[in-house]
């Protein structure tokens, strides 16, 4: 067996932990999906996914490690990731009631988003959290090696980013199916209040974050 398919098996037995666990992409994409529809909560996933692209671009570039090394530079993206959360919060908290809709209708709620914005939301909820720095350099640090090429590298990350995209597209699939989304929507102003409630506590979280 090729020693790059070993790499990639071991980088996806932790990487598919963290996919599960929930964190303020998933808040992000339910949301989407509860309030805007599925094609918003599928664009979210996509935004998502290009931003894990991102963060482990600079990653393999070894742009990740001045990064983490520095405090001025992980701090300046962890405040702005911490304001961006809470305001994210603030607005789900101030939503208004979401109005049930008829049988056959369009999304739950809220107007209709652009798909730009969609995407958008999801690539900044990412992005904007310097965490993904520190998972993917100690990531690669202990399983791939040195040795490895970047291109490998970089194909091992398009494996990652195809994974997080299904996964989030998956749930958002299920959360707007008819009888899923009629049930949620009939408790869609406490749903709002509890994801603006979720966005700030990893807003708080975030911002009491250490680079160590």
């Amino acid at each position: 067996m090729s020693p790059y398919l070993v790499e990639l098996a071991g980088v996806m037995a932790v990487f598919s932990f963290a996919i599960v666990a929930p964190g303020a992409d998933t808040a992000m994409v339910m949301r989407q999906s509860l309030t805007h529809g599925r094609r918003a909560g599928i664009l979210t996933a996509f935004g998502v996914g290009t931003s894990l692209l991102f963060h482990l671009s600079y990653t393999i570039l070894g742009l990740g490690l001045i990064v983490s090394q520095s405090l001025l530079l992980f701090s300046a993206i962890k405040w702005a990731g911490a304001a961006y959360l809470t305001y994210m919060g603030i607005m789900a908290l101030r939503a208004p009631a979401p109005v049930l809709p008829e049988p056959g209708a369009g999304p739950v709620g809220a107007a209709p988003m652009s798909d730009a914005r969609a995407f958008g939301l999801g690539f900044l909820t990412n992005a904007l959290n310097p965490k993904p720095i520190l998972f993917f350099l100690s990531l690669f640090s202990a399983l791939v090696s040195h040795q490895t090429p970047a291109l490998v590298k970089g194909g091992y990350g398009l494996v990652m980013a195809a994974c997080l995209i299904a996964w989030f597209s998956a749930v958002s699939c299920f959360l707007t199916m008819p009888r899923i989304r009629t049930a949620f929507s009939r408790a869609g102003l406490w749903i709002s209040r509890i994801t603006g409630a979720v966005f700030i506590a990893f807003g708080v979280r975030l911002a009491l974050s250490r680079a160590d």
